[in-house]
């Protein structure tokens, strides 16, 4: 984390700063103490959107969330949510590991339980945040003229570039997986998945068919571009991709469906807009032939793990 960069995390329209802490290898568990202090600074006493009921002992609110990230609400021995109780003046009712519902949070004073549903929701984006990604949207182009041309350009590539550092044939795209990404997501319970379709559908519904025009939209891949700034150390070259008939209905439509699902919180929002583009060279799939746009900071045990990524060349290949 850069500290002229700081995390920012948006939660029911509202930006809040996310303080830094020391990264290094740890278990989630160990490090919940010193992410909630970080985390209770930045995060408001109130925020408009929460649902609290008033009830006869006072006030109610609830949320849900996947189980797999209560561990991160409990905290280590139950420390974390003791320090949300007790600073809060609240009272949270979290489910048992493994069992899906709602956590409830109750107090005397709404105030109170406002605080803690929002220091609740800063902590499960926190952890949502370092999870591998489990699914992504995406536009498949892997029609079979596709896949010819993709396969010439790589094997011209491999017969005219070899010998430029970096390249070899591990760190093209796998042809049947070529597509257009417009965002990664961490799906981490049945019931988010569900979520994901019903929204799809609506997309579909409420402005994809009304912009498509209910036909499928004709695309063209054209040209190559890499995405740092030095063509003799590159990490991604990417095909660029455009609408035959020069509209811009593509950029329209995958700007909505991100935006859409970022206001649901499905998508943590990094950029306003989607770049459109295919992938063709990665030198992530290097180590990693099934790697998907930036690569994850912590592995499916929760161990923290720095990826090294050997770049490569690509001055020749961008005259090809």
């Amino acid at each position: 984390m850069e500290v002229l960069r700081p995390q920012l995390i948006r939660i029911g329209g509202r930006v809040y700063r996310k303080n830094p802490i020391q990264e290094q290898t740890y278990q989630h568990e160990d490090e919940d103490d010193d992410c909630y202090q970080g985390l209770v600074e930045c995060a408001e006493e109130s925020c408009e959107g929460y649902e609290v009921v008033q009830t006869p002992q006072g006030f109610r609110c609830t949320l849900k969330a996947p189980s797999l990230l209560y561990k991160h609400i409990v905290g280590k021995r139950g420390d974390t949510r003791k320090k949300l109780e007790v600073e809060t003046k609240t009272s949270i009712s979290i489910p048992k590991p493994g069992q899906e519902g709602e956590i409830v949070i109750t107090g005397q004073h709404r105030s109170g339980v406002i605080s803690a549903r929002t220091r609740i929701d800063v902590l499960l984006l926190t952890f949502r945040r370092k999870q591998p990604f489990t699914h992504f949207l995406a536009f498949f182009l892997n029609e079979a003229e596709v896949q010819e041309r993709f396969l010439k350009f790589q094997e011209e590539v491999l017969e005219k570039c070899s010998m430029d550092h970096g390249v070899d044939s591990t760190i093209f795209q796998n042809p049947k997986k070529l597509h257009l990404t417009i965002g990664m997501l961490v799906l981490l319970s049945d019931q988010e998945i569900q979520q994901t379709c019903e929204m799809l559908q609506q997309c579909k519904e409420e402005f994809i068919d009304d912009i498509s025009g209910g036909k499928p939209l004709e695309v063209e891949m054209a040209g190559i571009e890499y995405m740092n700034d030095d063509p003799g150390m590159v990490d991604v070259l990417y095909a660029k991709v455009h609408m035959k008939d020069g509209s811009n209905r593509l950029q329209e439509l995958v700007d909505r469906v991100l935006e859409r699902f970022q206001a649901s919180g499905l998508i943590v929002k990094e950029w306003n807009s989607v770049k459109l583009h295919a992938t063709v060279m990665n030198t992530l799939f290097r180590k990693d032939p099934n790697a998907e746009g930036r690569y994850n900071l912590y592995t499916t045990d929760s161990k923290y793990v720095f990826k090294e990524r050997e770049s490569f060349d690509g001055r020749n290949i961008l005259k090809v």
